[in-house]
């Protein structure tokens, strides 16, 4: 499915640097606190937005919500010190209201907003008839529809420099992040627009500021236009996530070790290369779909003999030795146990789908 948004070229409105750095503290402090993190994020000349957070919204009461609107004179300030667009936080109208009388630069809808679609259209209400950038980040939850109505709830208002922001997404699953990266995500959604601008933000999906250019390197291998990362002038007293900012000199470090590999090469060794490996691809991908077709006429047979004989569709113990025995085989070739786990999992998804079809049948 394509997204139809009207959406004017990033060239026009994004920066011209490559990627786009969106950095500043994860939440406005107080005016000494952003004036000299930006100060100190704006010597490595890589940072093309200013990025601070005003309004924080908060799992539980009494938790730092943030200075609320005096923040903004000084978060735009500090912008303006160093001539560089500032962006922040909107959650509904009212916000959108004082960033406008503010002057800012640029709104962000953050994850626990963009889940909403009430609290999106109210924000999109807000923007009638304004030009201003909004960028959009992903739901908490892995739902590409509710990112896409974002946008378009959004776009539909008259906003055309329009981005989204790939943060991650809150799991039960014990993992080494604190959301879930879940790229495949993101990488349906380009597939989707492919002139929205994406960006993503390693901060919140890593959690831990180590895990930083892990998850930043990896974003723009993925060919995203961009990153958002959290800076602190001083992370150890920071009223909110830090564990996972970065003081200046670490961010500094960080966009400086980056690689920034090209999109495509014109060597025509490279390209011919390429293509006769992507041909082989293209080989392989058949015989599994023709494997995966067999497989699947088996498990309708399957489901008819379990039908016939009054059988349960799930049997535990066999879908135990299932995962074991896989496992162990693909370990010996070298396949990840994370990968073969999913697909089997959606093997087993679609053969309990089909016996379950065969099993409600009516009976003639």
């Amino acid at each position: 499915m394509k997204l139809h948004l009207h959406i004017e070229d990033k060239a026009n409105w994004l920066s011209k640097k490559v990627p786009c750095i969106i950095a500043g503290p994860c939440s406005v402090e107080s005016e000494e606190q952003v004036f000299q993190t930006v100060q100190e994020i704006a010597k490595s000349g890589k940072v093309s937005i200013i990025r601070g957070g005003i309004w924080k919204p908060r799992t539980r009461p009494n938790a730092f919500e943030g200075v609320g609107e005096k923040g903004l004179k000084w978060l735009k300030q500090a912008g303006l010190t160093v001539g560089l667009p500032i962006a922040t936080e909107v959650a509904n109208a009212e916000h959108v209201e004082a960033c406008l009388k503010n002057n800012i630069d640029i709104l962000w809808i953050g994850a626990r907003t963009t889940v909403n679609p009430f609290s999106v259209q109210e924000i999109a209400d807000a923007l009638k008839g304004v030009d201003i950038p909004v960028f959009i980040k992903n739901p908490i939850t892995p739902d590409i529809n509710l990112w896409v109505g974002a946008l378009e709830r959004i776009n539909a208002v008259g906003i055309t420099k329009l981005a989204a922001i790939h943060r991650g997404f809150s799991s039960f699953e014990k993992s080494i992040y604190r959301n879930a990266p879940m790229w495949e995500i993101p990488i349906e959604l380009k597939l989707m627009c492919p002139e929205i601008p994406i960006f993503c933000d390693p901060s919140h999906i890593s959690g831990d500021k180590d895990l930083i250019p892990l998850v930043a390197q990896k974003a723009l291998d993925l060919e995203m236009d961009g990153l958002m990362i959290e800076s602190h002038i001083n992370p150890l007293v920071a009223k909110s996530d830090a564990e996972q900012q970065l003081n200046p000199s670490e961010l500094i470090n960080l966009l400086n070790q980056l690689i920034i590999r090209e999109k495509n090469s014109q060597s025509e060794d490279f390209i011919n290369q390429l293509e006769q490996l992507r041909a082989v691809i293209d080989e392989l991908d058949g015989e599994l779909i023709n494997k995966f077709a067999s497989r699947m006429n088996i498990i309708e047979k399957i489901g008819t003999y379990k039908s016939q004989n009054n059988v349960t569709i799930l049997q535990v113990e066999r879908w135990e030795k299932i995962l074991k025995n896989r496992s162990f085989l693909a370990k010996k070739v070298g396949l990840s146990d994370e990968f073969i786990k999913k697909m089997l999992e959606l093997i087993h998804q679609e053969s309990i789908r089909v016996q379950t079809n065969i099993m409600n049948k009516p009976k003639n």
